[in-house]
């Protein structure tokens, strides 16, 4: 059974930081691109991060370059999403999602990916 579970969430001020984590099993972990991916109240899904199997490659929206870093263990078969210098823009449940293939494009929705996770929420103040 494919799991992915976030958990690190939470509420934090502008300016604070938070680490999310996404603990995967059911499937080999080192085939797959890991990706973090938000949704705001009553917008859609926006793309966040993307990693290759390899950790040698790393994306980033543009909203969240350089304030955001995302890695891999694939020995504890997870993936992490640092979060620095947050701001209230930043505030959506964030989710981890696994495929075989790379891509940014979420205009499918959640059929882009193939295992999702159930979220976890992260809410920054001002």
């Amino acid at each position: 059974q494919v799991q992915l579970v976030e958990s690190g969430g939470g509420s934090v001020q502008a300016g604070g930081s938070l680490r999310l984590s996404c603990a995967t099993s059911g499937f080999t972990f080192s085939n797959y691109w890991m990706y973090w991916v938000r949704q705001a109240p009553g917008k859609g899904l926006e793309w966040v991060s993307g990693i290759n199997n390899g950790a040698g490659y790393a994306y980033y929206a543009a909203s969240v370059k350089g304030r955001f870093t995302i890695s891999r263990d694939s020995a504890k078969n997870t993936v992490y999403l640092q979060m620095d210098s947050l701001n209230p823009e930043d505030t959506a449940m964030y989710y981890c999602a696994a495929d075989r293939a790379y891509s940014e494009d979420l205009r499918g929705g959640r059929d882009v990916y193939e295992h999702w996770g159930q979220g976890t929420q992260v809410t920054v103040s001002s």
